[in-house]
């Protein structure tokens, strides 16, 4: 059953990896090339590439995926390699085949239409690929290691190289695409952290209150939420207390704010938003004894 069951997530994955990979792709032949916009990544470096040497872009990103997949081999080791492998085969993939199917097929032309759902393609597609557990390979990889060797913050590493990479762009595209591109790069940056904290939303309460054993019990069984009960003490009096930690629904908030205060008027509620919950009662079943 445990094997049936890592295959079953192993397959999970590699679907995500591919559908993300291709929603890339797709990204970038629909909205990307067709306007000329400079990017990052890659595909900025393999833009430069055609534009001086006539190398076409998919054979030169295909090559130089492969080439930081050894470098992430040699430097991280052999399982950073394996969440690479698919997506260092399947972005150049996909690309030549929307090339292959797709041919001159243009949506629009409109600079600030292509710029939106180019990014909003892009982010989606890469937030998809890292919630899965892999990595995108290519220019993901030489801030990784500029991390691990120069305590350089990853997010840095990754805005510093795309700007060069667009700064050489600039060598032969017009200002206005480059500026563009700089918003496109905004674009898919916000959307990837958006998806990488995307859930099921829930909302966090803590209570405290010189009834929380009472509060504790009404949420049990009034709401049917887990409780998590807290030994705190206070700051001013170094009184003792209990604190009443629970995650709730945003529907069943009201109900819990409305039993708390029918118990003590006076208890201290702190309400909190959270991105997403997993464990017993929400993402697993409820268990009852």
């Amino acid at each position: 059953m445990d094997r049936k069951h890592h295959l079953l997530q192993a397959l999970s994955a590699f679907l995500w990896v591919a559908a993300g990979n291709f929603l890339y792709a797709l990204a970038v032949k629909l909205f990307l090339l067709p306007v000329g916009f400079g990017t990052g990544g890659s595909t900025g470096i393999a833009l430069t590439v055609n534009h001086f040497l006539g190398i076409p872009v998919t054979q030169f990103v295909l090559f130089f995926n492969v080439c930081m997949l050894v470098i992430g081999y040699f430097v991280f080791g052999r399982q950073f390699a394996a969440t690479t492998l698919a997506s260092t085969f399947l972005y150049p993939l996909s690309l030549e085949l929307l090339t292959r199917l797709l041919g001159d097929c243009v949506l629009t032309e409109d600079p600030v239409l292509c710029t939106l759902f180019s990014g909003l393609g892009i982010g989606i597609a890469l937030g998809m690929v890292i919630r899965s557990g892999s990595s995108t390979g290519g220019m993901d990889i030489p801030p990784l290691i500029l991390q691990k060797y120069f305590r350089v913050p990853v997010s840095a590493g990754m805005y510093a190289f795309d700007v060069c990479i667009l700064l050489a762009q600039a060598l032969f595209r017009p200002a206005e695409n480059i500026l563009y591109g700089i918003l496109l790069v905004l674009i898919y940056t916000i959307v990837l952290d958006k998806v990488l904290i995307m859930g099921t939303a829930r909302t966090e309460i803590k209570v405290i209150s010189a009834r929380s054993d009472e509060i504790r019990q009404a949420i049990l069984q009034q709401i049917d939420r887990g409780v998590t009960v807290i030994d705190g003490e206070g700051g001013y009096l170094h009184n003792k207390t209990q604190i009443v930690l629970s995650i709730v629904s945003r529907r069943e908030l009201p109900k819990a704010e409305k039993l708390i205060r029918s118990i003590d008027p006076e208890s201290f509620m702190v309400i909190s938003h959270v991105n997403e919950v997993r464990g017993r009662g929400f993402s697993l079943n409820k268990m009852y004894q």
